[in-house]
């Protein structure tokens, strides 16, 4: 993927498509993708596997936003309190969702403008969360009534 631009970002396949995670150093990016790994093993989500954690490459290829991990980071995950920690990874994914963690920008009610997002080119959903709110529930929210995952997996 030389060439390409690496973004500081983690991403996790849940289900068919990839949630790409950003935000400032020390937002949760790393928190966020080891809760929605963690959240397939306990059934709130059907699949999820990591793509990328802290480091990921994004690519435009026919209006899809491509993600792929650092090849020095893939399958590696932080896990604050535990250290590094090594998981089964997804070589690529499609981006479905931007997540954007500690956005100066998230409200009660987001603003339609602030509903999608760009990058490289590819426009994109984005869910803005708050500075210190727990994403996690929103994100499954998110992914239940947009993508129609659900607990269950119907």
């Amino acid at each position: 993927m030389t060439g390409d631009p690496s973004i500081h970002a983690s991403a996790v396949l849940v289900g068919a498509k990839a949630v790409l995670i950003r935000g400032p150093s020390g937002a949760g990016k790393s928190s966020l993708a080891w809760d929605l790994v963690r959240a397939s093993g306990k059934a709130a989500l059907p699949f999820a596997r990591l793509v990328g954690d802290d480091r990921v490459y994004v690519e435009a290829a026919s209006g899809r936003l491509l993600i792929r991990p650092a090849p020095a980071l893939a399958g590696l995950i932080e896990i604050r309190g535990l250290g590094i920690r090594r998981l089964p990874y997804e070589p690529g994914a499609v981006a479905g969702l931007v997540v954007d963690l500690a956005a100066a920008d998230a409200g009660r009610l987001p603003a339609r403008d602030a509903a999608e997002t760009a990058i490289s080119g590819v426009i994109l959903p984005r869910l803005a969360i708050a500075p210190g709110q727990n994403p996690l529930p929103l994100v499954l929210a998110w992914l239940g009534t947009a993508l129609g995952v659900s607990p269950s997996g119907n």
